[in-house]
């Protein structure tokens, strides 16, 4: 099975960006590459090569199913698992994250201590069934 060491995390807003990457490095032991917006995520997405894309979506100028939608388009990124990070997190709206392609959907507010475990759990259940 791949090893998840990288995470590239996506959020427009920085208070919560912020304790998603100190979560993830800090109790997740991960590295974790910062994008402020859709845009910030797919001008760093080649340079930084992440094992694994945490994705809000809802974000100004590009949300994140539209995010998701274009880093599918390119064939160099197809393969990264996508994990939507959302307050939307009704069984319909769930559904329908995982229809655009996402492997999983954690909610928010999130509890930094145990979202890098949540993160990880995804991470198997995708790879397992891969």
């Amino acid at each position: 099975m791949a090893e998840l060491s990288h995470i590239l995390c996506v959020d427009d807003e920085p208070d919560v960006l912020f304790l998603a990457r100190r979560s993830l490095e800090k109790v997740g032991g991960f590295t974790v590459t910062p994008a402020s917006g859709g845009m910030s995520a797919l001008e760093v997405l080649g340079a930084a090569r992440p094992d694994l894309i945490l994705l809000d979506v809802m974000m100004p100028e590009i949300d994140g199913p539209a995010t998701l939608k274009l880093i599918r388009a390119n064939p160099d990124y197809d393969g990264i698992p996508v994990i939507f990070i959302t307050a939307r997190v009704r069984s319909s709206e769930v559904e329908e994250y995982l229809a655009l392609g996402a492997c999983g959907v954690l909610a928010k507010p999130f509890d930094p201590m145990s979202l890098p475990n949540e993160v990880r759990a995804i991470w198997d259940q995708t790879h397992a069934s891969a």
